[in-house]
């Protein structure tokens, strides 16, 4: 009997030991940094540092590269706060993607050059260095923002003709300035020099969440970890994805874009002031005129929320369907 006992204790130990590991174990996380050159001409440039947090499924193929939007840095992608429904790379991770989650410059663990020197362009100009790093490790490239983050890559995209598809969150063409301007009217000096900004202390709720429910260890977290923003970055943010000069339209790689009930970009009832968010249809209809060349665009409204979706309670119906139609890229 006691021999058997024994036998019966070394299969079980043996098969523990053949089992396959759990899909979190399979994914390998490391903080990376890139060097990358910035300027205001290709002339006069300076060597700085974009960062972020790589991590990588085994076997994975495709790598989605996430630029944050304002006053956020690499941790809008990956919630702390409850990250089985708000982090954004774990769920991709676990639907097989390899993520890199950056800090622009002048966030989190990049790089701090005077805020004049970071332009939304100058960010989209050292994404895209990061980019032909990662290229000879992955068979295909997305690249995806929020908010003003989402114009970085569609101006990346537009410009270096270098990744197989576009994520936009967060963002459309027609911003509705009655919501925004009080917003930026709020922010006050932070970081390096008084061209970086940051939200005012306890307005992020107002400014980012409304009109998703207010959850304080959500709330919490978004303050905790809140970052700046280079004045600079919104001009040719403005400039280049407007009505006006729409850089988008070079994009010929398919396109996705997540909205919540988004007061800053979805409509006010006054022309140009936001974009027709009532249904995933209308919104296609309202930005299919600024993506002529792309393949295909879908489009997603997240019932029930603002701005910063990735706070959403119902955030996993969304994560799920961007990891579907990345699928399809």
């Amino acid at each position: 009997m006691r021999f058997r006992r024994l036998c019966a204790a070394a299969l079980l130990t043996t098969a523990s030991l053949l089992a396959p590991a759990p899909a979190s174990a399979a994914v390998t996380c490391q903080d990376v940094s890139y060097p990358v050159r910035i300027g205001l001409t290709p002339l006069v440039t300076t060597q700085e540092t974009m960062a972020g947090r790589l991590c990588v499924p085994a076997n994975a193929k495709a790598v989605q590269v996430l630029i944050p939007g304002g006053t956020y840095d690499r941790t809008y992608w990956d919630v702390g706060f409850e990250p089985l429904t708000h982090s954004f790379t774990q769920a991709q991770n676990k639907a097989g993607f390899a993520t890199l989650a950056l800090d622009r410059l002048g966030t989190g663990r990049s790089s701090k050059p005077l805020s004049a020197l970071v332009t939304a362009s100058t960010q989209a100009s050292a994404v895209h260095q990061v980019i032909t790093t990662l290229k000879p490790r992955f068979a295909k490239v997305i690249v995806g923002g929020h908010s003003i983050g989402s114009a970085m890559a569609i101006i990346e995209a537009a410009t270096y003709d270098d990744v197989d598809g576009v994520l936009v969150t967060g963002f459309t063409h027609k911003m509705n300035h009655l919501t925004v301007v009080p917003v930026l009217a709020n922010m006050v000096p932070a970081g390096l020099d008084v061209g970086y900004l940051t939200t005012m202390p306890n307005t992020r709720y107002n400014s980012f969440h409304k009109p998703g429910p207010l959850i304080t260890g959500a709330i919490s977290f978004d303050e905790s970890t809140k970052d700046v923003f280079a004045v600079t970055e919104a001009v040719d943010t403005i400039l280049l994805n407007t009505v006006v000069v729409p850089v988008s339209r070079k994009i010929d790689v398919p396109v996705m874009i997540a909205l919540g009930n988004d007061t800053h970009f979805c409509g006010a009832g006054i022309p140009l002031e936001g974009s027709d968010c009532s249904s995933p249809a209308a919104l296609k209809a309202d930005e299919a005129q600024f993506f002529p060349a792309v393949p295909r665009l879908n489009t997603y409204i997240l019932n029930g929320y603002g701005h910063s979706i990735n706070y959403a309670p119902n955030a996993p119906a969304y994560l799920t369907a961007v990891a579907n139609w990345a699928k399809t890229i």
